[in-house]
Parts: C-alpha cells; structure tokens; sequence
C-alpha cells in the first residue's frame, strides 16, 4: 500500500470548492472511461464519491480499486488539480442516500424532490485514498 499524500493546504482549499470532476476508470480489457461527478474532500483527506448502482465507473472502480480524478477551476480554466487514487472503501448502505444528499446540497443542487428521488434509487458511496497530487493552482 503506498503512502497517502498529503494535500497542500491550498490543495485542501481548492478541493473543498463545489467543483465538478472527472473520474477515470479503466475496464477489465484496459478500456479507458471517463465521467463527470460531484465530489467531497472529507476531513482525512480521502475523497467521498457516490453514484447509482449499474453506472459503467463504479464497476470498473471495484475491479481495479483504482482511478484517477481531474479537477478545474470553472472560473479559470489554468488551474486544475488532479489525483491518482486508490479505493479505500465501499458503502451501499442508507448512508449512500445521506451522502448523495449531503453532495447536492454541497453542489446548490437540492430540492426536496431531488431528495426523494435520490432515497429511492439504489446508490452507493465510494471513500477514495490519493497517492498522487497532480496540480498547477498557482502560487
């Protein structure tokens, strides 16, 4: 197991924003996948991802507990961050719907419609370890 990363804290700023990602898998034949997401930087510094049971990403992030994630300032496109990290846990549980919930309300998409849409589908929460930091956020 390598050691974790240890983020900057301008890394840790950056991460907290509501930014969306992408996230990159690859498939058990090495076909590389990408997908926009929300994401959480949690208070250990691994990464709270979650999405619906039966997307291609997750699938491919439990064969290979690997992935790697790519973030951009919307607002300046030159700086970004990026991680290579490593599946450190798996939560399919109520707390999945908490945590889709909790995203949503991060990202000012919430409505208690959305909420209850969110509870009734099947979903599933993903605790991801960083081994590398990628980045160009300027000084």
């Amino acid at each position: 197991m390598a050691t974790p990363q240890v983020l900057t804290d301008q890394a840790r700023a950056f991460l907290r924003q509501p930014r969306i990602a992408t996230i990159a898998t690859v498939d058990e034949n090495g076909a590389p996948h990408q997908a926009a997401i929300w994401f959480r930087l949690e208070p250990d510094d691994r990464i709270l991802v979650n999405s619906l049971v039966g997307r291609r990403w997750p699938r491919d992030l439990q064969a290979t507990a690997r992935c790697a994630l790519a973030v951009i300032d919307e607002e300046d496109r030159y700086r970004w961050l990026a991680v290579d990290a490593a599946l450190d846990g798996v939560d399919a549980s109520e707390r999945a719907r908490d945590d889709i919930v909790a995203l949503a309300k991060h990202y000012g998409d919430y409505s208690p419609a959305g909420e209850a849409r969110f509870r009734s589908q099947a979903r599933v929460s993903y605790l991801l370890r960083i081994e590398a930091v990628h980045a160009e956020l300027g000084d």
